[in-house]
């Protein structure tokens, strides 16, 4: 069952069904909080999150693995080989649930090869939906209804879309060299895969991620960057590539023109 067109609603479902059991552990004095080798924190929400999708993907398409950041490591051994995969993140933003700000997402991507093709991005706590794929569209669900979004042609002012708390000098140093080359910039701050969702429904122009992220940080939301029209790369202007041998992605831009828009900022992120 690869059919994306019959796909699409039962995984906002499986996205759904999760947000709400993290939402039941949110409402909860005590969220459950340990924490991992790597010394990320991990909540009971989690957990919970990653059982509900990783058992609803396997009952919806068995033929289809699942890579969970909770599934625990997948040797590179077994992945290479995989013509396609579910890339998940049952709660990405966890130090965002952590502080209770709302801005934490579940994310369900489709990887073929070593590209995105199919996403969901659900926002447990205000209940909107980002989903889209490789011909489908993008699109975005709120309150029950689902609006056709798409990436905006780039103004000014540029609007630039930021993590409050990673990479801020080199962020800071693009900002300068974008005000000096076409005008003023605006920024605005976001938390987990939410930042790519802004570019993806024309909110923002621009995301640079200065700073370290993991393939299922970043799948679903690209899935949905790409089928509305932007395109997500590193900073050589390369495609990003998942399903590498190394987990953690490089650097990268989440762009919402065509890359020959913003090659002009070359200087500025080089080195």
């Amino acid at each position: 069952m690869t059919d994306f067109t019959a796909l699409l609603n039962p995984l906002a479902d499986i996205a759904r069904e999760a947000g709400q059991a993290i939402l039941e552990v949110y409402e909860r004095d005590d969220l459950g909080v340990e924490t991992k080798d790597d010394k990320s924190p991990i909540t009971e929400a989690d957990k919970a999150a990653h059982e509900i999708i990783e058992a609803r993907l396997k009952a919806l398409t068995p033929d289809i693995p699942v890579y969970s950041e909770e599934s625990g490591d997948i040797a590179y051994a077994e992945r290479k080989g995989w013509p396609q995969f579910w890339l998940v993140d049952p709660l990405d933003g966890t130090k965002e649930f952590i502080k209770r700000n709302g801005e934490f997402t579940v994310n369900i991507a489709l990887v073929r090869a070593d590209t995105p093709v199919l996403g969901v991005v659900h926002v447990p706590v205000t209940g909107v939906t980002y989903l889209g794929g490789e011909g489908v569209g993008a699109f975005k669900e709120d309150a029950g209804e689902r609006k056709t979004i798409a990436c905006r042609a780039r103004t000014t002012p540029v609007v630039m879309v930021a993590s409050r708390s990673h990479g801020g000098e080199a962020v800071e140093k693009l900002e300068a060299f974008i005000r000096e080359e076409v005008g003023e910039v605006e920024r605005a701050s976001m938390g987990s895969s939410l930042k790519l969702c802004l570019v993806a429904e024309g909110s923002a122009d621009i995301y640079p991620r200065l700073a370290p992220t993991s393939e299922w940080d970043t799948a679903a939301a690209h899935a949905v960057v790409t089928a509305a029209g932007g395109v997500v790369v590193n900073t050589a202007f390369e495609p990003l590539q998942y399903n590498k041998e190394d987990i953690l992605n490089p650097f990268f831009l989440v762009l919402g023109q065509s890359v020959e828009e913003w090659r002009f900022i070359a200087p500025a992120i080089e080195g």
